[in-house]
């Protein structure tokens, strides 16, 4: 559905300016390890550009804060998406209750009937809301980083791909051994 679509939208755009905060974050170290390296030199008038510095950190707080207000927007709606998803859940399970032979209450207690019903009903809800936006969420970042890689060195992206998937072969085979 549309909320759905929102709820990637926002995900998309909180991952997008998480992910391009360390590049902005590598800029402002840039600035001041050219300021020290100048200092060392003995350049006249070196020094550390706080007022870049400056400007640099305030784009960096506001990308984050966007960023966290797209994550918040996503929370927000994948928290009402559980809640109708409980409420549902509740009327059919009150609907099947309605319908059941009374010997199913004579085997059964009313407490037990209703914890099950009230925990199974919270469980699914609480799951719903929190693997949803997590599985979203995660994939986008797996793809922003890695976007985010090729764009700064590509043979060092190939090498790190490379090589994660042998270290966890080697690390499987180690801990078999163990």
């Amino acid at each position: 559905t549309w909320v759905l679509g929102v709820v990637i939208l926002m995900t998309i755009l909180s991952t997008l300016f998480t992910v391009i905060s360390p590049r902005i974050m590598g800029e402002a170290t840039n600035v001041i390890y050219d300021g020290f390296t100048a200092m060392l030199r003995g350049e006249e008038g070196a020094g550390i550009d706080f007022a870049a510095l400056g400007r640099i950190l305030l784009i960096l707080i506001g990308l984050y804060l966007i960023s966290a207000g797209f994550s918040y927007i996503m929370q927000y709606i994948m928290a009402g998406v559980a809640q109708r998803i409980g409420y549902d859940l509740r009327r059919q399970v009150n609907q099947k209750l309605s319908r059941l032979p009374l010997r199913f209450f004579d085997t059964k207690t009313h407490g037990e009937i209703m914890s099950r019903i009230t925990n199974d009903v919270d469980t699914i809800a609480s799951t719903t809301q929190q693997t949803i936006g997590q599985a979203f969420s995660s994939l986008i970042t797996f793809v922003g980083v890695f976007g985010m890689m090729l764009s700064i060195n590509f043979w060092l992206t190939i090498v790190v791909m490379i090589t994660l998937p042998m270290s966890s072969f080697v690390t499987t085979i180690i801990a078999k051994q163990a």
